[in-house]
């Protein structure tokens, strides 16, 4: 479709948009404000006079949009719809962070350099870059989430006005979305928005699905509003009689949630069974909302039977996004299920504008309100930025769209934690300290491994012990993003030390075998063992990964002749270029299978071709063995829906990172505390963790058995001679191998 229109019919446009978006803001706004949303709208149209959208229209249309998106679906103040105004001028025009401040002062100054910040990043196409873009709009929440709420309603216009841009941009723009956005807006609490762009996503990157679906549910629109129609009338009578002042409104599920729901559950559009939802919102009749709601859901209940498991009270223990709700389920006319959705007033505005509805209705006195506490969680995690863009971006990502559950601390206090959180994330919840110090918890009583997966209504207590430290299998089972964060930074820290003292004894070594410790060799010895920084190396030499007999084997082929050196040195590819960085890269060179991580047989599935580190499953054939698939692979879900008893779990490790199960055998004459003596040597060796131990004694005589995790064959071995040495122990064997 071709832009066509004059100059005067353009202005006259602008200013009518200028004029609706100052006429149903949803904050009051004083002369004072007006003048400041004035002046940023007189700066934003002169900057902005040369420019053009793809479209052909003045590009000024776009920061009207977007600050009406922050004025009307946000909710945000005149200080947010100045800012938004001038979201673009400083990366697009003349002006300067600077000019912003001298014309409009420090605080709307730090929004549009924040705005202006992620932007300016976004030129590269690189995916670290992209991962190094999010960060760093992410860690703009420190200094004014306002950053990250403009931003998604400058996203949110962008989806909207995207059919003339390239489709391979519309892809990633798109993508993108979906990624990072529309999680964000959810959490923020923006639930239009958050559904807007989940559909807009899909339209560009499914777009097949998403009109198939979008054309299925406007066929079936007359029958569904009739349906609707049909269940309200019931309702109305008795809320009438109740003198309720309310309203109801019936409304279609997303298209995004009918396709996920589709997906997830294996089924067809005509198979999923809760398409639409019926919302009542009241006006309280007393002081007491909660006692409305309840009143209402007995009336709802009274005409139609609920179902017990689909009851979800968010009103009692409000979402941590600040929502508030009785959602039930239940089974209507023509017996089909409808959620039915029961809000007051407030809380449907807090439903639909978020953050800032929930700061209009905040009082002095009430207790910090869990979207806070989020934010507040958020800043302490953003402040440890040593893990790689990517891995931050993924881990905050986690908790993004976790449903909740509730559970208590031995004094009775309520925490939420996302669902299928571990004992574990529960400590990290408490105390980043009791988290790293945790060596065991109880729930209900009980006591249970960290790995425990808890459930709403447990009382959890955590074990801690000071000498304990945290372990690289926590990262298999911890969800929080809190608690893989600040794992993740004690493990770097343990590896900081490893690699110190492994340096040491690297050093000494090579003096021993009469090498030099320029480094040059250090970089040699790298190559040769196939690593990637000098870091990595001096890591395995400190974990027994590397030691003197591999150590013999370089100095070996070093020290052949003349031209065995020239051959390889010649043979060195480009690729394996050593770096001075001090991190431990993996080396993906082993697949393992099932809880016990074992290794077997295995053939890569040819549908979506896993490589070393991607995040896999095992599949048991009947005639081929084991596939090893893709999480994501296209046949993923029909094989887990359909043989969820042939699906085993595996992932990809680094041996020489990885802890192995072995067992001990020992014997010896029985003495008295000899399986303290026993014991205290494997607790006491580093890295080295008791699975199992059985000991039986007999006329004097003892045997017995222990099952360990170590990192490699040296550390067995050293194990072996010290427990050799122990008064009374005769033998020590092992029993499988590495």
């Amino acid at each position: 479709m071709n832009y066509n229109a004059s100059i005067e019919e353009e202005n006259k446009e602008i200013a009518n948009r200028y004029k609706d978006l100052l006429k149903g803001t949803y904050q009051m706004l004083t002369d004072d404000d007006k003048k400041l949303i004035r002046k940023a709208f007189e700066i934003s149209v002169e900057a902005h006079s040369k420019q053009r959208r793809k479209t052909g229209e003045p590009y000024i249309y776009h920061p009207i949009a977007v600050a009406k998106i922050v004025a009307y679906e946000i909710g945000l103040g005149a200080t947010s719809i100045a800012a938004a105004l001038l979201h673009d001028v400083v990366e697009d025009t003349h002006y300067t962070v600077e000019d912003i401040e001298r014309l409009f002062g420090e605080n709307i100054a730090k929004i549009v350099s924040g705005l202006t910040k992620i932007s300016n990043l976004k030129k590269e196409q690189d995916y670290s870059i992209q991962a190094e873009n999010f960060r760093k709009m992410l860690l703009t929440l420190h200094d004014d989430v306002r950053v990250i709420l403009i931003k998604i309603a400058d996203r949110y216009h962008n989806m909207q006005t995207m059919d003339s841009m390239p489709p391979h941009k519309q892809v990633k723009i798109a993508s993108e979305t979906l990624y990072i956005y529309a999680p964000l807006a959810h959490r923020l609490g923006l639930y239009n928005i958050k559904t807007e762009l989940e559909d807009l996503g899909l339209k560009y990157t499914e777009p097949d699905v998403y009109n198939a679906i979008l054309n299925k549910i406007k066929d079936s629109k007359e029958e569904q509003q009739r349906y609707i129609n049909s269940f309200t009338e019931i309702l109305k009578t008795a809320l009438d009689k109740e003198n309720f002042l309310y309203e109801i409104k019936g409304r279609f599920k997303s298209i995004f949630s009918i396709r996920r729901k589709m997906r997830k559950q294996n089924v067809s559009f005509d198979e999923v069974y809760d398409k639409f939802a019926i919302r009542i919102i009241y006006k309280p009749t007393s002081k007491d909302e909660k006692f409305d709601a309840w009143k209402i859901y007995s009336i709802v209940t009274d005409f139609f039977k609920p179902n017990p498991a689909r009851l979800r009270d968010w009103i009692s223990q409000p979402k941590s996004t600040g929502y508030e709700a009785l959602h039930i389920t239940v089974i209507g006319p023509e017996s089909k299920w409808v959620e039915v959705q029961i809000r007051s007033q407030r809380m449907d505005e807090i439903a639909e504008k978020g953050y800032a509805a929930h700061f209009k209705y905040k009082q002095g006195n009430v207790s910090e309100n869990g979207l806070e506490d989020w934010l507040n969680k958020l800043k302490e995690t953003l402040e440890n930025q040593s893990i790689n863009a990517i891995d931050f971006v993924e881990d905050f990502k986690l908790n993004l769209y976790a449903k909740e559950i509730y559970v208590f601390t031995p004094r009775g206090d309520l925490k939420s934690l996302p669902k299928g959180a571990s004992a574990l994330d529960f400590a990290f919840s408490v105390h980043t300290d009791v988290g790293l110090k945790c060596r065991g918890a109880k729930v209900n009583g009980k006591l249970v491994p960290l790995s425990h997966e808890l459930k709403s209504g447990d009382q959890v207590e955590v074990l801690t012990a000071q000498n304990n430290k945290p372990n690289v299998r926590w990262l298999d089972f911890v969800l929080t993003a809190r608690a893989r964060t600040k794992i993740k930074s004690a493990l770097k820290a343990e590896e900081k030390k490893i690699a110190e003292e492994g340096k040491a004894i690297l050093m000494r070594k090579l003096r021993h075998l009469k090498i030099s410790t320029t480094e040059k060799t250090l970089h040699e010895i790298a190559s040769y063992f196939g690593l990637k920084t000098s870091f990595d190396l001096f890591y395995r030499v400190g974990n027994g990964a590397i030691d003197n007999t591999k150590l013999k084997e370089f100095v070996g082929q070093r020290s052949g002749p003349l031209m065995s050196f020239i051959k390889s040195t010649f043979r060195r590819t480009p690729s394996k270029i050593v770096s001075e960085k001090e991190e431990v890269t993996s080396n993906f060179d082993s697949l393992v299978f099932g809880k016990d991580e074992q290794t077997l047989d295995y053939t890569l599935s040819k549908c979506c071709n896993p490589i070393p580190g991607d995040k896999v499953f095992g599949f048991v054939t009947i005639n081929e063995g084991i596939k090893v698939h893709k999480n994501n692979c296209p046949n993923a879900i029909s094989l887990q829906s359909n043989y969820a008893y042939r699906i085993m779990p595996a992932k990809w490790i680094d041996s020489t990172q990885q802890e192995y199960k072995i067992t001990l055998k020992f014997s010896g004459i029985d003495k008295k505390g000899i399986a303290n003596n026993i014991t205290r040597i494997v607790s006491n060796s580093i890295d080295t963790y008791i699975y199992g131990i059985n000991i039986t004694g007999d006329d004097g005589v003892f045997e017995g058995n222990i099952t360990i995790g170590v990192k490699n064959k040296a550390q067995v071995n050293n194990l072996i001679d010290k427990m050799k040495k122990i008064d009374g122990v005769q033998k020590v064997d092992r029993v499988n191998t590495l």
